[in-house]
C-alpha cells in the first residue's frame, strides 16, 4: 500500500470520486490508500460538498511550511501520553477544527476549542495555547473571549495567578443554554415586529409563524439540555431514587395486609 503524501492526481480522484457519490471506502480502494487517508483529506480541506482538489493541494503545501518552520518547538516535538500516535492526533485535531468550522465556528475559535478538547486535563493557559497554535496572545484572547460568550470555556486563576481555561462536562449543556436564550430573545424581538407591522399583515404573519416556531426550538432545546445533564452527569450518589418505596408498614407497627387480590369480582359484595 503506497504511503506518503497524496499527489495532486490522486486529490483530483478524491474530487471525481466524491462528485460520483461514492463512499470514501470506495475512493481510497481505488486509490489503493486507506480510508482513513481519504476521510482526513476530504474533512480537513472543505468537506465533501466543497472539496477541490487544486485547493486541496495548496493547503497541504502551506500546511506542511508552516509545521517545518516552528517544529522545533512545536506540539508534536514531545512524545504523546499515554502511547498515543502523534500524526493521529494531529490529524484528529485538524478533522475536529474542520468540523467546527462546518457548523459554524470561526477558524480560530475552533482551533482553540478542538486543542482543549483534547487534552486530558481539559485546562490550557494562554502561554500553553500561545505555543501549541503559534498565534500571537491577542488572538487567543480573543478567541477565549468568544468562547467563553458561548458558554464554551470558562477560566479561573491558579495556584501561580496564571489564567487557565477550562472545558468540563457541562460545556455543551452551557453552550446550549446561551442557545436557548439567543433564540428566546429573537422570538420577543420577532414578536415586536407582529405588533408593529400589524398582526393582519403578511409580514406580520410571517414573523408570527417564525416567533411561534422559534419558541416551540428554544424551550426544546433547554428542555433536553436540562435532561441531557441530569441523565449524563448526575453523579450516582447525588441521584434520587425513580420509584422510592414507602417505608415497610410492618416496621411501623401497623398490620399487614391481607394477600391476594382486593378488588371485588363480578357478581360478589363489595360490602
Amino acid at each position: 500500500m503506497p504511503g506518503g503524501r497524496l499527489t495532486q492526481q490522486e486529490r483530483q480522484q478524491i474530487a471525481l470520486g466524491l462528485a460520483d457519490g461514492l463512499a470514501y471506502a470506495e475512493i481510497a480502494r481505488r486509490l489503493d490508500r486507506p480510508t482513513s487517508t481519504v476521510t482526513r483529506e476530504v474533512m480537513r480541506n472543505g468537506g465533501p460538498t466543497a472539496y477541490r482538489a487544486d485547493l486541496a493541494h495548496r493547503a497541504t503545501g502551506h500546511r506542511a511550511q508552516r509545521r517545518r518552520q516552528p517544529a522545533a518547538q512545536g506540539p508534536n516535538a514531545s512524545p504523546q501520553p499515554h502511547g498515543r500516535d502523534a500524526e493521529a492526533v494531529r490529524a484528529f485535531e485538524e478533522v475536529l477544527t474542520t468540523v467546527m468550522m462546518q457548523s459554524g465556528m470561526p477558524k480560530m475559535m475552533a482551533r482553540v476549542l478542538a486543542c482543549l478538547y483534547i487534552t486530558d486535563d481539559g485546562s490550557l493557559t494562554a502561554a500553553e495555547l500561545v505555543e501549541r497554535l503559534q498565534v500571537s496572545p491577542a488572538t487567543i484572547s480573543k478567541s477565549i473571549a468568544f468562547l467563553e460568550s458561548q458558554g464554551m470555556v470558562r477560566r479561573e486563576r491558579d495556584e501561580r495567578r496564571r489564567e487557565r481555561y477550562f472545558m468540563d462536562d457541562d460545556m455543551w449543556y452551557r453552550s446550549m443554554m446561551v442557545s436557548a436564550r439567543a433564540t428566546a430573545q429573537l422570538v420577543e424581538t420577532t414578536r415586536q415586529g407582529v405588533g408593529i407591522l400589524g398582526a393582519g399583515t403578511p409580514a406580520g404573519v410571517r414573523l408570527e409563524n417564525i416567533a411561534r416556531f422559534l419558541d416551540f426550538i428554544s424551550e426544546a432545546i433547554a428542555r433536553a439540555a436540562e435532561q441531557g445533564r441530569r441523565v449524563l452527569h448526575t453523579k450516582p450518589e447525588d441521584a434520587e431514587p425513580e420509584d422510592a418505596e414507602p417505608e415497610d408498614a410492618e416496621s411501623q407497627g401497623a398490620e399487614p395486609e391481607p394477600a391476594g387480590p382486593q378488588v371485588a369480582g363480578p357478581g360478589t359484595e363489595s360490602g
